[in-house]
């Protein structure tokens, strides 16, 4: 009997007759035996034969293998995607084989993942490359998951924040209602409503209480344990015995397995309980118990010296099997068995496994099994496990302590094997450690001692990137003849050991330094890291290039080919699923937008990407400091709040490449506001913090909007160099506004062009206002246009000015990256997953005219395909709206 299920249904059955079209995901949730498998199994039995289906699932392994559910797919779907995933392919190329295969799928596709909320990272991973790709593929992803178990901290909240609601249906089971309940029990000889009561309306907990025939009213068991005991009871010895054994297995079970276990007897045995609706077999001669609440219950009544001998019993089996490769399975048991020996064995290699497929967190757990069990490793493997444990964490969460005591155990354990290459090493990784601590010092005393440590043996690449992270240092706080000295010392140890690696990153750093600090010929280094990293599929060093280099464009206000890059960078981070990185260059882009007078495009990618869940702090602080300057030029209530957020922000990274432009941004804020002395004094606080950096630190384009803001406000700094701003601030402070003005409007910077109408003099002071003041109009900057009004009525010719719009703007905005309003229609229904036709169709326009429509959008976007179109939509929905 399938009871208040009806809706569901309708939803699932009509997801896939969509399929066909555009694919979309399932999202199933409920808790634990609310029917979720009951509601799938339902599905497949009533599917269309049209439609094929794929079936796999996730494990409560202590730690699980990495890509668990893919295998199962794999196997039929891909015979390059197995060899992938067993040989340890990097992630891009094992996400490419799984889409290729659904794509190339001969008809409409049913895949079923149950218990996500088990799910590796790894596999994780790859569902949010599908998800994000889903409506080009003729498939329905079902995606089934406890959601008491997914917090808002759980790996799979993510993923969920991340799937496209216009290609996904949610379906949430709920608790049977007390009429389905006494439909289910009529004629048992249950009270409905006690039933009900004690269950709470889930299906699993009933089905477990009315199997116990012969009880009544008065005896019905007080919990599901003591419920699926009572059943168990009614077996064999040694079907209850198999069942004992079988619920420390956590993963579906081969029947090869059981023989092992049983002998030849096993499979019976297990066939007993699959008649019992204990455990259910697929055509594969698979087991798995029908519920984990059973496994579960049966496993509490276990005491733990015989589970600490089960789980030795079940590793032995496996090690004779050829089931002995799943790493997973054996380090699962040899931990249950408190088994050392083995743990050290098997772990390190499940770790080094998971890290090759990028399962960095399952490698990282690995890793922390063995070191439970360290005290009984020789020194040179507990060394090694102390700094590749702390190696993975360092990539998957922050920077803590014990990830610096790992580093430091394996120094000592080093030194005392005298092994002064993997010292080095580790003193190279507590450099970076600190470095992301915002430890400045002590990164910069770990990088000496690893160099040091390094030219005390012969030399290796290591060295050369010892030298490199020295350089990296040193670009980021500004010091570039030490950037550039220690980076051609790495490039030149980097061509005795042929590492590519080396060069990109070395390249990268001088590249970077000299662009900081004025020098255009930085431009050739950075390309030349770029062509690298592209060959050698470097992706974050790619993702690196591009951000420093549309960083340079902007600060020199390159503004064209800051456009070209952060274009490029964007579809190149989107396309490799580089998040955090791109939305680090998207907050660049808000900044571009900034400058080229587009403030309210501005204001809308840096508040989208304020908006995006689960990125760091230094991720989102380009955009903020945007947002910031943005809103307080146009007017926006909170601007002033969120300046000094910016500047706090930015303060907590000691980098003053994020605090010069927050401190600008207040001196901004006061001389609008300078009619009350208070801000006058805030402005000149942060004026003369900016004007003690040491020489260099401000490029000539900082130093000259420092010089001209302190004029603006009438607050005098001595000794200025004209040398040391740009030609357009030089003119102005020169007081030859006029050219400065034009200056600016050749560089596509209309704001800057504003003020500098503000500060001529003479017969044409009063037109220079209007001019200022339809510019001010243009870019709705309000809080300008209200102050050239102030000032124009204290020298009284305020009358000459428009009245200041209180009502929307009638002139549509500039589209962000320029689609035409026509372009923006097309595009809403392209990354529905619609083709051209039906997007001809709807919009009662030529086949052939969205065509050009979809072209023209693609090429704006900068992106190859339609697929790269929805990705980017994705990560920037702005762009959509």
């Amino acid at each position: 009997m399938f009871l208040e299920r009806e809706a569901a249904i309708d939803k699932i059955s009509n997801s896939i007759s969509q399929i066909a079209q555009s694919g979309k995901i399932l999202l199933l949730s409920g808790e634990a035996g609310i029917g979720k498998t009951t509601l799938l199994e339902h599905v497949r039995s009533h599917a269309d034969s049209t439609v094929d289906i794929y079936w796999s699932g996730c494990d409560p392994l202590f730690t699980p293998r990495p890509y668990a559910p893919i295998y199962d797919f794999a196997q039929l779907l891909s015979p390059t995607l197995l060899t992938q995933l067993e040989n340890g392919a990097v992630p891009n190329l094992i996400y490419s084989s799984f889409f290729q295969a659904i794509s190339q799928l001969g008809k409409p596709t049913i895949l079923v993942i149950e218990d996500v909320h088990w799910a590796d990272h790894a596999s994780l991973d790859l569902i949010k490359y599908i998800v994000r790709r889903i409506s080009f593929l003729p498939c329905l992803l079902c995606l089934s998951y406890r959601v008491d178990e997914v917090t808002q901290n759980h790996p799979l909240s993510s993923v969920l924040s991340l799937v496209p609601s216009a290609h996904t249906v949610r379906v949430h089971l709920e608790q049977l209602s007390q009429d389905a309940v006494a439909k289910l029990s009529k004629d048992s000889g249950y009270d409905p409503d006690a039933l009900h009561k004690i269950t709470g309306g889930n299906p699993f907990f009933i089905a477990e209480l009315l199997a116990n025939n012969g009880y009544n009213n008065h005896t019905i068991p007080a919990s599901i344990r003591e419920a699926v005991s009572s059943r168990v009871q009614l077996l064999g010895r040694n079907e209850r015995e198999l069942l004992q054994v079988l619920s420390l297995i956590p993963y579906s079970i081969p029947a090869v397995l059981i023989g092992k276990l049983f002998d030849e007897n096993g499979e019976s045995f297990a066939m007993a309980c699959v008649a019992r609706k204990l455990l259910v077999c697929d055509q594969q001669s698979i087991f798995r118990f029908k519920h984990e609440l059973v496994r579960l219950a049966i496993l509490e009544n276990q005491s733990p010296p015989q589970i600490k001998l089960t789980h030795k019993r079940i590793i032995e089996c496996l090690e004779t099997l050829s089931l002995g490769t799943n790493l997973a399975w054996l380090v699962h048991h040899a931990e249950g068995a408190l088994d050392a020996e083995r743990v050290l064995k098997y772990a390190p290699n499940a770790a080094t496994k998971a890290a090759e497929l990028g399962a960095h967190k399952e490698a990282a757990s690995f890793y922390s099994k063995a070191l439970s069990f360290v005290e009984y490793a020789e020194p040179e493997l507990a060394a090694s496990l102390h700094e590749n444990w702390a190696y993975e964490v360092s990539l998957t969460t922050h920077m803590q302590q014990t990830v610096i005591d790992a580093r430091r155990h394996a120094i000592s354990l080093w030194r005392a094997l005298d092994r002064q290459d993997k010292v080095g090493e580790n003193l190279r990784s507590l450099s970076r450690l600190y470095w992301y601590q915002g430890h400045a010092e002590k990164a910069e005393q770990y990088a000496n001692q690893a160099i040091k440590t390094f030219e005390s043996i012969p030399a290796s690449s290591e060295l050369a990137m010892a030298y490199s992270l020295r350089s990296q240092l040193d670009m980021l706080n500004d010091r570039t003849d030490d950037a550039i000295h220690w980076g051609n010392k790495a490039l030149e140890l980097a061509k005795q050991f042929s590492n590519p690696t080396v060069k990109a990153h070395a390249l990268n750093n001088i590249g970077t330094a000299l662009l900081m600090h004025g020098d255009a010929t930085g431009e050739d280094k950075l390309r030349q890291s770029l062509a690298i990293s592209e060959q050698h599929g470097f992706h974050e060093d790619v993702a690196r290039v591009y951000t420093n280099f549309s960083d340079y464009c902007i600060r020199f206000k390159k503004l064209d080919l800051a456009e070209t890059m952060t274009q490029k960078g964007i579809q190149y981070d989107i396309a490799h699923d580089l998040d955090s990185w791109t939305y680090y260059l998207v907050g660049l882009q808000a900044q571009l937008r900034q400058e080229q007078g587009r403030l309210i495009d501005a204001q809308t990618i840096a508040a989208g990407v304020q908006s995006i869940q689960n990125q760091t702090l230094l991720m989102k602080l380009p955009a903020l400091i945007v947002l910031a300057r943005v809103n307080l030029r146009l007017g926006v209530a909170n601007s002033h709040e969120l300046l000094n957020q910016a500047l706090k922000d930015a303060q907590s990274t000691n980098e003053n490449q994020y605090i010069i432009p927050a401190r600008l941004g207040l001196i901004e804020y006061q001389w609008l506001n300078a009619d009350n002395t208070t801000c006058i004094e805030e402005a000149k606080k942060h004026i003369d913090w900016l004007n003690e950096l040491p020489p260099g630190v401000l490029n000539q384009w900082q130093s000259g909007e420092l010089f001209f803001w302190s004029k603006l406000l009438q607050y005098e700094i001595p000794n200025v160099r004209q040398d040391s701003i740009s030609k357009p601030y030089q003119l102005q402070l020169a007081g030859n506004d006029e050219a400065a003005y034009s200056a600016w409007q050749t560089l596509g910077m209309p704001f800057n062009a504003a003020i500098c109408l503000l500060s001529i003099q003479g017969q044409r002071r009063q037109s220079s206002f209007v001019n200022a003041w339809q510019l001010f109009e243009k870019m709705q900057a309000k809080a300008l246009q209200q102050k050239v009004r102030n000032i124009a009525a204290s020298e009284g010719f305020a009358d000459i000015l428009p009245k200041l719009r209180r009502g929307p703007y009638s002139k549509t905005r500039k589209h962000p990256i320029g689609l035409t309003n026509k372009e923006q229609q097309v595009l809403k229904l392209l990354v529905t997953g619609a083709s051209n036709l039906e997007i001809a169709n709807t919009l009662c326009r030529s086949n052939r005219t969205i065509e050009n429509h979809v072209s023209s959008i693609l090429s704006k976007l900068n992106v190859e395909n339609r697929v790269e179109a929805m990705l980017r939509v994705q990560n920037e929905p702005w762009l959509a709206e």
